[in-house]
């Protein structure tokens, strides 16, 4: 369905808020330091997996590496098809996981993670968070804009985004929160690869520009209630990426 002009004034406004789409689709990749932890990883025993890592967050397709992952001398990949691996730094195969999503139905995931579940569920959670708003605009993308939601004194514009079908992602239905500047606040989704009951409220917050692209450097996700508005506690997710940079298409080195 075709964007009203409303709607399409939002979208345009994100993007350009973000760092605009020139700048995301010149680029090869985007370098992010990531740590992470909360009660959703401790939950499943990998607490303390993503710590300190260099994420590598591909612009034209769904691939990201971390490194160094999950020890020194190797990285975590996602592949466009979903599938994630572990492999030393010359690409030596360690371990391998075809259907990483499938795989967290099955009653092992339910109870514990090992480190290539943490892995695609980080890798596919960081992408969104990188790509997200300058994929909205791109061909599979269902976008309409919700009524405006007022939070802490602030009213924000809300975009709902159905995600393609082939895109590994929380969930198909998300939901993003816009200031008056253009900048995503809040991000609300399921988290469908721990439960279909983990319904988030993702907090965006210190976003700073670096090369350009401007991100949200500290991240906080709390349930979300049935009424829409967060819960106080637990703190299921932290999330802190102080630096980034831009990888343009002439110094990108796939691995």
């Amino acid at each position: 369905m075709p964007l009203t002009s409303r709607t399409s004034e939002l979208v345009a406004r994100t993007i350009a808020a973000h760092g605009g789409s020139q700048l995301w689709e010149s680029a090869a990749e985007v370098g992010v330091e990531v740590s992470s932890g909360g009660l959703a990883f401790a939950s499943k025993l990998q607490g303390r997996a993503v710590r300190g890592v260099d994420a590598r967050v591909s612009t034209h397709g769904q691939h990201v590496t971390l490194s160094p992952y999950p020890g020194p001398g190797e990285r975590g990949v996602l592949r466009e098809d979903g599938s994630v691996r572990i492999e030393t730094d010359g690409g030596e195969l360690i371990s391998v996981r075809e259907s990483a999503r499938e795989a967290c139905a099955h009653l092992r995931h339910k109870l514990w993670w090992d480190r290539l579940d943490i892995l695609y569920f980080a890798t596919q959670a960081l992408w969104t968070y990188i790509s997200t708003p300058f994929v909205f605009e791109r061909d599979g993308y269902e976008v309409r804009e919700l009524e405006p939601w007022s939070e802490h004194g602030e009213l924000f514009r809300r975009l709902a985004v159905r995600f393609p079908a082939y895109v590994h992602t929380h969930s198909r239905e998300q939901v993003f929160y816009i200031d008056e500047s253009g900048l995503i606040r809040r991000h609300d989704y399921t988290a469908d690869p721990i439960s279909k009951l983990a319904k988030a409220a993702h907090y965006c917050m210190d976003h700073q520009s670096f090369d350009g692209l401007t991100i949200a450097t500290r991240r906080r996700v709390y349930p979300r209630k049935a009424d829409n508005t967060p819960r106080a506690r637990p703190l299921l997710v932290w999330i802190e990426m102080p630096t980034a940079r831009i990888l343009p298409a002439d110094a990108q080195v796939r691995v």
